[in-house]
């Protein structure tokens, strides 16, 4: 197990792959932790070095005391590459971790040479939607919203499956203080003109089942950025790198050899 003590926040992560090969980072949706990546990891090219973390309040990194802003997300992912030693990145987020993402590339370019944006949005829903989350997360915790949350997740065929029910669980297991304080990140983001600013290759993935951040906001959002690639994956939700993990690994895997990333 790998551990940053990074300025007081414990981050758990992983580091694979020779230490001098390109590195590839992946951020994680709300309410899941690294093991997001798991059936990807395996399909991608030799010689990379693969960074995986869990953001704070997720998986067994700290949780501090909500609410969290974007910038401290941000912050934190770039404390961890820079204690890593860890330039030119390609940084693969998907929803929350998209918007961090976003938010790196704009206040370090020298950390990140190319995005994958699965996902997410350079605004996702309102402030009021997610003030109502943390609100009923507050009197209830995560359990009792988590079959609406696996409705925009995941799609039905995946829904009626064995494998569904380990996220569920990996879902209601979330610090509810770590959850309730990135939905604060979330609610309180709007990227549309820092994104519009960024000029690095950037490539956008979507569900077409994707009930969070539909195919259209993350088709808008990559399009800000000029010569930017989008994706569909068809019949999937919103995690496609665990519903479909071929066709997604197919997918980064074209645009690694397109970037150059090898």
């Amino acid at each position: 197990m790998l551990v940053a003590d990074l300025e007081g926040l414990c981050t758990h992560y992983t580091d694979a792959g020779p230490q001098n090969g390109p590195a590839i980072v992946f951020a994680n949706s709300l309410g899941t932790d690294l093991r997001l990546w798991d059936k990807i990891v395996p399909q991608l090219p030799a010689g990379l070095r693969v960074i995986r973390y869990d953001k704070r309040g997720h998986g067994l990194t700290s949780a501090t005391p909500a609410p969290y802003s974007m910038g401290t997300l941000v912050g934190d992912l770039e404390k961890l590459l820079d204690h890593l030693q860890i330039k030119d990145c390609l940084l693969v987020g998907l929803s929350i971790g998209g918007m961090i993402a976003q938010g790196l590339a704009v206040k370090r370019m020298d950390l990140v040479r190319a995005l994958v944006l699965s996902n997410t949005g350079a605004k996702i829903g309102t402030r009021e939607m997610w003030q109502q989350r943390v609100d009923a997360i507050a009197a209830g915790g995560i359990a009792p919203m988590a079959d609406a949350v696996m409705e925009r997740w995941f799609s039905k065929a995946f829904r009626d499956t064995d494998e569904m029910q380990a996220w569920r669980t990996m879902l209601v297991r979330t610090d509810a203080g770590g959850y309730a304080g990135c939905s604060a990140a979330i609610a309180g983001t709007d990227f549309y003109t820092p994104t519009s600013g960024l000029r690095l290759p950037t490539l956008g993935i979507a569900g077409s089942e994707d009930g969070s951040t539909p195919p259209d906001l993350v088709r808008e959002t990559v399009g800000l950025i000029p010569g930017s690639k989008f994706e569909l994956i068809r019949g999937v939700g919103h995690l496609p790198c665990v519903e479909a993990p071929q066709e997604f690994a197919r997918i980064l895997n074209a645009f690694i050899a397109e970037v150059g990333h090898v």
